[in-house]
């Protein structure tokens, strides 16, 4: 997987890759998946969610330039395979899920596999959780009509965000917000299909 599906397509970041090595991926996918977890393709999870294909996976966090140390909120923890390879580069992860049998399935999941450092909240995700702000990185694993104004609130300056963003529903492009002395940067890097972005800020 690290091999032909990320290093081949120009993912560089030795930390990226020492991560994605790591996170043993099968653990994250329902036991009947286990055989395809390592695929080049995103799984269903169940609930109308999905796993991400590894590469969008590593290309997402890659753009995110994650240090250890820095506090880390994730939009949509799903499996909690993202907030795992967040984990393993050293991040404090607070990680927000809108699903309850996700959310209480990928806390299991990460405790049993010793993530103390990921904090789990069932919540509306378009919402943040501005009690831990302000957060050194966003990543956001659903598709939004927008960037929610809660997110930029929550940023630290400086601070980056790495979101899909689009008009229709199920089509994106991977946006790139950089927050630095005030002032907020965007940038796209291609399309990208996610599941939508659900909440008060989001459809």
């Amino acid at each position: 997987m690290v091999l032909d599906q990320i290093m081949a397509r120009g993912i560089t970041s030795p930390t990226v890759i020492a991560a994605m090595r790591a996170v043993p991926r099968h653990l994250f996918v329902e036991e009947a998946l286990a055989p395809q977890a390592y695929s080049d393709n995103a799984l269903p999870l169940g609930f109308g969610q999905t796993i991400s294909q590894p590469y969008v996976v590593a290309l997402m966090t890659e753009l995110l330039e994650v240090s250890p140390g820095m506090s880390v909120l994730e939009v949509g923890t799903g499996s909690g395979y993202q907030s795992a390879v967040l984990a393993e580069m050293g991040a404090r992860v607070f990680t927000v899920e809108r699903v309850p049998q996700l959310h209480a399935l990928a806390k299991d999941r990460l405790l049993a596999m010793g993530y103390g450092d990921v904090y789990l909240k069932l919540d509306d995700g378009t919402l943040g959780w501005p009690e831990k702000a302000p957060f050194d990185r966003i990543l956001v694993t659903a598709g939004g009509p927008k960037v929610p104004a809660p997110y930029l609130d929550q940023l630290a300056d400086p601070g980056r965000l790495v979101m899909p963003v689009g008009a229709e529903r199920g089509s994106q492009v991977l946006t790139v917000v950089q927050k630095k002395d005030g002032r907020v940067g965007r940038r796209t890097q291609g399309k990208v299909a996610f599941v939508d972005l659900v909440g008060r800020h989001g459809w």
